[in-house]
């Protein structure tokens, strides 16, 4: 049979006329590229600035003030806090408040007029080496620019001698800065996410495939019990998945579990749980596991950008910050990070895990509602 233009055209109308009424994957088409190029053009910084900082002067001098507005000139400090102990900074770098903590000890004017090099310290959250590093390397030139502009007149000496004073950085919870231990427990909240909510909204449109979701129907029991039914042998799946990864997290990449494991997995319930009910949700918008998957996929895309898992969460603008707290996977990488690379109990937690527990309740009653309606 030779080739008929006007046959192969009949089959790219029929093609275009199925893809018009796939209302889905049209918004696929439309959405995902407009959602990338968002993402990656305003969203995403490998260089962030404007991080969260402690300050904790002991000496309230002309160059202890002169380094303080050094830092913010730099544009990678943020001064939000003026702290009076150390023990204030360190509890602010453990519940992710802050990245850095400055201390300019007390006398550090009078040491350094007297050539005895007075040492500044920079304490900072090295658990995401990469928000860090850039305000690091940028400090020792902040401090040289001081020097020029501060040491005049009778102190003019000072700048031929050596260093005034020290700068000693001090890279907590990572010292060696190895990114493993910053990605490694964020893919503990990512693979969860993707399979957790393709798994489940590929179970419950396959029911509508097979024909057995109006078994499911008429059956007399409530929407809260088949998606607890149906939601429950992916749960432990998510378990032992998280317990693989956390294994061979320790065992091949060596990073520290310095926290309870039991707390990360009482978080881990509660995450698991929002992912399942999440799932459900969409397969009550999806008419086929096609759909299903690429709805599953508009969901995915976001957690992995938005998050904080490849890149800086504070180094987003404050629109993306917005909309990544609303994502689960952005709390859950917080906490396991937290718990695996700090330590945090249940008190440095509870900011990340009280949103987790109120997206849980509020996606399943949203799924409760929409259950009924899933075979419009």
């Amino acid at each position: 049979m030779s080739f008929s233009l006007r046959r192969a055209y009949a089959v790219l109308m029929k093609e275009f006329i199925q893809l018009k009424r796939d209302a889905v994957t049209l918004r696929m088409i439309i959405m995902v590229p407009i959602m990338q190029l968002l993402l990656f053009g305003y969203a995403l910084n490998t260089d962030p600035k404007h991080l969260p900082t402690a300050v904790f002067s002991q000496d309230n001098s002309e160059i202890a003030r002169a380094v303080v507005a050094g830092l913010k000139n730099t544009e990678y400090f943020s001064v939000d806090y003026d702290i009076r102990s150390d023990k204030e900074g360190h509890e602010l770098l453990k519940r992710g408040e802050v990245l850095f903590v400055v201390t300019i000890p007390a006398y550090f004017e009078r040491d350094l007029v007297r050539g005895q090099r007075p040492e500044i310290l920079i304490e900072a959250d090295a658990s995401d080496p990469v928000a860090t590093s850039g305000a690091l390397s940028s400090v020792s030139g902040m401090m040289d620019r001081i020097l020029r502009e501060e040491l005049k007149g009778p102190l003019a000496y000072l700048q031929s001698a050596s260093p005034a004073f020290s700068l000693r950085a001090h890279r907590m919870y990572n010292p060696e800065g190895f990114t493993r231990y910053n990605i490694v427990p964020g893919l503990v909240a990512i693979i969860l996410t993707m399979t957790g909510i393709m798994m489940t909204a590929l179970a419950m449109t396959r029911e509508r495939e097979r024909g057995t979701m109006e078994n499911l129907l008429a059956m007399p029991i409530s929407p809260l019990e088949v998606m607890a039914g149906k939601i429950a042998p992916y749960v432990m799946i998510g378990f032992f998945q998280s317990a693989l990864i956390i294994f061979f997290a320790k065992v091949l990449f060596g990073v520290p579990i310095i926290g309870s494991l039991a707390l990360l997995f009482g978080a881990l319930t509660v995450f698991i749980s929002c992912n399942m009910a999440l799932g459900f949700t969409i397969s009550s918008s999806a008419q086929n596991q096609t759909q299903a998957l690429q709805l599953s996929f508009m969901v995915m895309l976001p957690s992995i950008m938005l998050s904080g898992f490849l890149f800086p969460f504070l180094g987003m603008p404050a629109w993306a910050q917005f909309l990544g707290n609303i994502i689960p996977a952005t709390h859950f990488i917080a906490i396991s990070r937290a718990i695996l690379l700090k330590g945090s109990g249940f008190v440095e937690i509870w900011p990340h895990l009280w949103p987790l527990m109120l997206f849980m309740v509020l996606i399943t009653l949203f799924a409760m509602k929409r259950y009924r309606k899933t075979l419009d």
